[in-house]
């Protein structure tokens, strides 16, 4: 699967839809111009994002929908919060994060150096009876001066 190394804009997003035989609904374009504008969220922060945007009206329980569609499909990437809420993220490539624990907030975070560490040191120690498919680097924070 082709993984998207920079966010899509809505025309190649509209290609990557037709591309999986998807339709380029009102409300996927909408849901995807919240996630272009956001990166990484969950589904209630497309909704106030939408709604702030006077977009398109929807609830949280269709854009979690449509946000699921386009990770089964692979045009967005997901991850599991602190909080057991799922986030998900419009740029599908092997990327580290980092985690405001507090805030539930993601960034992306450079990784070049410390991925090629890390896969060179997987490459010399090997885990026996494993195939690593990927690194999923994620550093937990919060903002100085507050507590867990």
């Amino acid at each position: 699967m082709k993984r998207a190394k920079t966010i899509p804009d809505e025309e190649r997003f509209r290609g990557m839809l037709r591309s999986r035989g998807m339709r380029a609904t009102e409300t996927r374009m909408a849901v995807h111009r919240a996630m272009m504008a956001l990166e990484h969220a969950c589904a209630e922060q497309v909704v106030e994002w939408l709604k702030a945007d006077r977009d398109v009206a929807a609830s949280v329980s269709s854009v979690y929908n449509v946000l699921q569609q386009m990770a089964v499909a692979g045009i967005y990437a997901y991850r599991m919060s602190a909080d057991s809420k799922r986030y998900f993220d419009v740029c599908n490539h092997s990327h580290a994060h980092l985690y405001d624990r507090k805030n539930g907030v993601y960034r992306n975070l450079p990784d070049g150096p410390i991925r090629e560490a890390i896969n060179a040191s997987i490459k010399r120690h090997r885990i026996h009876g494993y195939t690593v498919e990927d690194v999923d680097l994620l550093v937990v924070c919060h903002k100085k001066g507050s507590s867990r």
